[in-house]
């Protein structure tokens, strides 16, 4: 019986390609978790203060988190990852906190956006990081995130513009939130 040797460089190689296909896998799976969470804090928002002044401000900021949810769905079934099985929990829990914070009142839930975007901000920065690695490999996902990261930010700027560090409670709010949404990512990159 024959056995059959690969060069040792053909054996670096396929772990690196199994390792990126699982990098890949983890940004793909844990975005998408992160974008349909902002889809659906920003739908309890509206479903409280939808009829407000800011009404209009919180559905732009929601119609671009629908564009960014939409796009990772479709990576998700482009590139075969399975989904965070917490999917029915973060839209529970995403719910509840956008209409929660909404219901504390409008600067309450500018200072629930400027926490969200916050952490996903940095959280795009550190994966644009990893993705430059091999730019061109990942050029698609370089480009989306880079997008999405700067709405990210236009959103975090517009909750403060619009008065989110005048919100009661709202070094600890913001940092409650912010821990919630690393925890969440955390989980959503292992499940």
């Amino acid at each position: 019986m024959s056995v059959l040797r690969l060069p040792h460089s053909a054996l670096r190689l396929s772990t690196r390609s199994i390792t990126s296909k699982c990098k890949l896998d983890e940004i793909i799976r844990v975005d998408h978790a992160g974008e349909l969470g902002a889809d659906v804090i920003y739908a309890g928002q509206m479903a409280v203060l939808g009829s407000t002044s800011k009404g209009p401000i919180i559905k732009h900021m929601w119609d671009q988190e629908k564009g960014h949810r939409a796009k990772f769905e479709e990576l998700i079934k482009k590139h075969r990852v399975r989904p965070t099985v917490m999917t029915p929990i973060w839209n529970v829990v995403g719910f509840a906190l956008g209409a929660g914070t909404a219901l504390m009142g409008d600067k309450a839930a500018m200072a629930c956006t400027v926490a969200v975007e916050t952490v996903i901000v940095d959280h795009y920065n550190d994966q644009l990081r990893t993705l430059m690695e091999d730019p061109e490999a990942n050029k698609e996902l370089l480009e989306t995130i880079t997008r999405f990261r700067d709405e990210e930010q236009e959103h975090h700027d517009c909750g403060i513009d619009h008065g989110a560090e005048q919100a009661p409670f709202y070094k600890a709010m913001t940092e409650a939130i912010k821990l919630g949404c690393k925890g969440a990512i955390a989980i959503s990159k292992v499940i």
